[in-house]
């Protein structure tokens, strides 16, 4: 074990998740486990297994509550027919009874499959087949009617909602009430220890999908032993420091509030199997669209975020001191100073006291809108643009960015909260071991600095196959080694800096490569775009769409008989956005730099299959949806 990670943490060792889960219930039993809100939905749990929370407030579950609600789901599911090695799906928004349903498929000795809340009737049907799933429990009757539509439907043994029922349905659709109070009538202590008792760490967990964007999506396998080591390691990273006892720490006091989804193997390990281990308290926001209210009322002290995330807070934040230029003014001079905090080795006094002033006008109130009580986030799941990250670490809002993928359950890389780098991923976790295929970085402007390649990893937290696909399985390994398929620096001292995924490079006509995101992160910096892609692959030069921030747009171009469609074709629009363009271009070498653009008004969502789950951009489907705009710009 590395300096790295010198916490100290509970339970740790090669147990199975869901031993992991029994002993942690005993340790913390009086503890609160799960925050729940009332007046959302209308839960079968609610009165037979813990009281409805009042409406708009959040209740508590203790640990040991949460444990007897998983003996008595777990024997439910046995009593329909689940088995040793059975898989069955999660079809749920993020929620407390999805973390449920999780635990109590694997005491029962299942495997959960994760199906996210806006797959098609196909995507279900696919997922549902492929894994040879037994049974799914959906979050409630618009899911349910969704899986009746599939032709999968009619082999699965039952068909659980976590929600009230209110019309008629087969005898196999039941609910989650109704399985727990199965289960509570034939529970025996003796039988359900049997069940844990027979699992080993090397049996598979859990399939992961990923997304599919470039085909059918692949189950990705990943035993106890992958996640539980992954659960460990990152909890030493965290965990309490005898040599740094006010350091930022993740033990049985902590406190996080799950947003992202379930589905995705990130906030799965970090913000749900790392949590209970660690015995802290995971409260459930309503929705995204709450989470404001939702922070007041939980005030948080940890949590981990993708990077679109992290980009929608700063523009609220900017939209929000918009309301006034002189708090526009305050907000921009604000930036600027957290900034140049962020980059200081030694504070001088008169940025010492420049930064005092401005976290009583700015950074304050938002670390309250955060709750108050925040030590630490973690950014996952993409990257996390440079400047960003500064400037949250420099209004005293510590943002650890992490690295890693579904295949390596998922953590590989994590800034230390005792040794921030910003602009880098961290070092890896120390049971892991990492090395750099030069191959795809041999020109690269960062080789200067260190290794440059393509990232391979080995350890106990990597996956062990696509599930049914050995020869994509082959494809991702060179020997025990595992391809991420990043390009990434890796600096002398085991620091590690995402530059870009391999397959997103783009390569000019020229013979030019090109990395998108340093492009679209300094876009991204302007109060008027919201979101942009860079394009340019097997072109003369580069291009953008941009997405613009519409409440900002429209406030600036003072056009209120224009709706945002026409202000988006506005000369007066186009030709401010082209000095953005010119100003960004200085900062970029001449093959960098955007000579083409067009703006277009539709934000890139999930709804409208333009983000991942995990807000991530599929640029794919981006391309293919504006073909036309983006053969204008090279025409």
């Amino acid at each position: 074990m590395s300096w790295k990670d010198i916490g100290q943490g509970t339970l740790l060792g090669d147990l199975t998740l869901s031993k992991m889960f029994v002993e942690s219930a005993k340790l913390h039993k009086d503890l609160p486990a799960q925050m729940y809100k009332g007046g959302i939905y209308n839960r079968s749990l609610s009165k037979i297994a813990f009281p409805p929370a009042k409406t708009n407030e959040f209740a508590t579950l203790s640990y040991s509550t949460l444990n007897s609600t998983v003996q008595y789901i777990a024997t439910g599911l046995r009593d329909l027919g689940l088995r040793k090695g059975s898989k069955v799906a999660i079809f749920s928004n993020t929620r407390m009874e999805w973390a449920q349903s999780d635990l109590s498929i694997l005491s029962a000795g299942g495997v959960p499959v994760t199906i996210y809340p806006n797959s098609s009737p196909s995507m279900i049907d696919y997922l549902l087949t492929d894994s040879k799933s037994i049974g799914i429990i959906a979050e409630n009757e618009d899911l349910v009617k969704k899986v009746l539509k599939t032709k999968s439907a009619k082999s699965l043994k039952f068909i659980i909602s976590i929600d009230a029922l209110s019309s008629k349905h087969p005898k196999k659709v039941l609910t989650l009430g109704d399985v727990y109070s199965l289960g509570k009538k034939s529970f025996k202590d003796s039988k359900y220890k049997s069940w844990i008792d027979a699992q080993s760490p090397s049996d598979l967990a859990t399939l992961v999908y990923t997304s599919g964007t470039t085909g059918d999506p692949k189950g990705v396998m990943l035993t106890h032993s992958n996640i539980k080591s992954n659960v460990d390691y990152s909890q030493l990273r965290f965990g309490p420091r005898s040599s740094n006892p006010g350091a930022p720490t993740l033990d049985s006091s902590t406190r996080i509030l799950s947003f992202l989804p379930l589905s995705h193997i990130l906030e799965r390990m970090a913000g749900h199997f790392l949590m209970l281990q660690s015995g802290a308290t995971i409260a459930y926001a309503e929705s995204p669209d709450t989470l404001k209210e939702d922070f007041l009322q939980v005030r948080p002290t940890a949590g981990s975020s993708v990077p679109r995330v992290y980009e929608k807070m700063y523009v609220a934040m900017r939209d929000q001191a918009s309301a006034s230029s002189v708090k526009l003014r305050i907000f921009n001079w604000a930036v600027k100073i957290a900034k140049q905090k962020a980059h200081s080795t030694n504070l001088n006094p008169a940025l010492s006291v420049k930064h005092a002033i401005a976290n009583r006008l700015v950074y304050s109130k938002v670390k309250s809108a955060l709750g108050g009580n925040i030590q630490f986030l973690i950014s996952g799941g993409g990257k996390l643009s440079k400047d960003l990250c500064a400037l949250y670490h420099g209004a005293g809002i510590l943002v650890l960015e992490g690295y890693g993928l579904s295949e390596t359950s998922p953590v590989i890389t994590v800034n230390h909260p005792d040794a921030p780098r910003i602009g880098s991923v961290g070092p890896p976790l120390s049971n892991l071991e990492i090395k750099i295929d030069p191959t795809s970085g041999k020109d690269s402007e960062f080789s200067t600095l260190g290794e440059v390649g393509e990232l391979l990893v080995r350890g106990p937290s990597v996956f062990s196959g696509y599930w049914n696909k050995p020869k994509e399985t082959k494809e991702s390994f060179d020997g025990d080694w595992f391809k991420t398929g990043d390009m990434v620096l890796l600096e002398p001292d085991g620091y590690v800096t995402f530059l870009e995924r391999i397959k997103e490079i783009l390569v000019l006509s020229t013979g030019k490569n090109i990395a998108p995101t340093p492009l679209e992160d300094a876009l991204i910096q302007n109060e008027l775009v919201e979101q942009s892609i860079v394009i340019g692959d097997e072109k003369k030069f580069i291009s953008a769409l941009l997405v613009p921030n519409a409440a900002v747009l429209e406030s600036w171009a003072d056009e209120p008989s224009l709706n945002i469609n026409d202000l988006c074709t506005h000369q007066k629009t186009i030709d401010h956005f082209s000095k953005i363009i010119d100003e960004l271009n200085l900062n970029f070498e001449p093959h960098e730099q955007i000579k083409q653009f067009r703006i277009i008004p539709e934000e890139f969502t999930e709804e409208n299959d333009l983000l991942t789950p995990s807000l991530k951009k599929k640029r794919r489907n981006i391309l293919d949806k504006y073909t036309k705009e983006i053969k204008s710009m090279y025409s």
